[in-house]
């Protein structure tokens, strides 16, 4: 079930040496050295606290780094960050969707931000909107959307300009299954129209097996687990699942929900999008 696609090639797309974030006494990511090629989806698991929205907040050029280095797009995310804000899409955990604007609205506001020219923006715009089924709900208050339209609006919102990297951070958290393989079915279709590379970041072991082409699993800031889920799962036997990989990769322990600022975060995103 997992997409593949004719755009992936060995040209790394994402890469980081040594990338490393300290707050304070806490080494949130350690030396992480990754790879990703074009046109690939990624996928970074690991239990709460592990340091995957870190390692994207680093790519995505929103914290800095406090070693090490990283490319995204041909570009360094610390001398080049411009440049990198101008060839990836994120779309957060939290609300990046104006609840008071319509689709439409909302994504004419994202043409602006982005620089789509001018002539470029209606046509676009209607694309998007058709091509994430939401052309019927394009004049409709963002507001009165469902959880699943509201996560495809912003998936239109974080892909109107074409990036060459699309981030995105839990992107079916609090979405009933019809809604969560929905927006499945539009990244996928997203990454073979646009041959863009996409990394996601997810806790749902099926949601993995089905997006992503390979995936690391994160354990305390570093990768303890890297490689298609296929070969993943065949290290630990013909009848393993992901979850067993995972619970191996993380040192063999539940995780128990993560802290106050995770549990908030979470609860936050499955209230909007439920």
């Amino acid at each position: 079930m997992r997409a593949t696609t004719s755009v992936t090639t060995d040209a790394p797309v994402v890469r980081t040496i040594a990338l490393t974030r300290r707050f304070g006494s806490l080494l949130a990511v350690d030396a992480l050295d990754l790879t990703i090629a074009a046109g690939t989806i990624f996928g970074l698991l690991g239990s709460n606290g592990a340091g995957k929205t870190t390692v994207i907040r680093m790519l995505t050029t929103l914290l800095p780094p406090t070693s090490g280095t990283a490319e995204v797009a041909g570009y360094d995310i610390v001398r080049d960050a411009a440049r990198v804000r101008r060839h990836i899409g994120y779309v957060p955990q939290l609300l990046s969707a104006d609840g008071a604007l319509t689709g439409y609205e909302n994504l004419l506001l994202s043409a602006r931000l982005y620089d789509v020219p001018r002539a470029e923006q209606k046509p676009r715009i209607t694309e998007a909107l058709a091509f994430m089924g939401l052309d019927a709900a394009a004049h409709t208050l963002v507001r009165t959307y469902s959880g699943g339209m509201v996560r495809r609006l912003e998936v239109a919102q974080a892909t109107l300009h074409h990036p060459t990297v699309l981030f995105l951070d839990e992107p079916t958290i609090g979405l009933d299954p019809i809604a969560r393989r929905a927006v499945w079915e539009r990244l996928k279709q997203s990454r073979q129209q646009f041959a863009m590379t996409m990394l996601i970041t997810t806790h749902d072991m099926e949601e993995a097996e089905v997006l992503c082409d390979s995936l690391a699993i994160m354990h305390s800031g570093r990768i303890a687990a890297l490689g298609t889920p296929a070969a993943l799962k065949g290290q630990l036997g013909p009848h393993a699942t992901l979850d067993d990989v995972f619970v191996k990769a993380a040192g063999g322990s539940i995780d128990q929900g993560g802290g106050y600022r995770d549990t908030v975060r979470t609860r936050s995103t499955t209230a909007r999008l439920g």
